[in-house]
């Protein structure tokens, strides 16, 4: 079961799904399998990264994402997919590097927790 978030988070979540590309679970399989390339950023703490991530995730928390996504080799065009706990922080973080420039960003919609179903999900454990 998901958090539960203030009415003022979830509408600033609102306000960034109306504007980002979101991906379910489906999507990111096909994304995953369709042979184009993807790089997969997994914006939570450093805590539940620790816990678990997707298997080869880079790790930019949602607070530092903007500061230090030009420290990797990740282009404008390249495809980007964030993910968190379930599809809210990563949303805003989208929308964040949407208007950096990053033409290609989804956000994960379901994130850690739809991974987790899937199988998607290893443990750092």
């Amino acid at each position: 079961m998901g958090k539960k978030h203030s009415k003022k988070f979830l509408a600033i979540v609102e306000q960034s799904r109306k504007v980002i590309d979101e991906c379910d679970i489906d999507g990111f399989s096909a994304m995953l399998n369709d042979g184009n390339p993807l790089t997969v950023i997994d914006v939570r703490e450093q805590h539940e990264f620790d816990a678990g991530c997707f298997e080869g995730a880079l790790h930019l928390s949602k607070g530092v994402i903007e500061r230090d996504i030009e420290k990797h080799p990740i282009s404008e065009n390249d495809r980007i997919v964030l993910y968190c706990g379930g599809g809210f922080r990563s949303a805003i973080a989208a929308e964040s590097l949407t208007r950096m420039g990053y033409s290609n960003v989804y956000s994960l919609w379901g994130g850690w927790r739809s991974l987790v179903v899937a199988g998607l999900a290893s443990s750092n454990q």
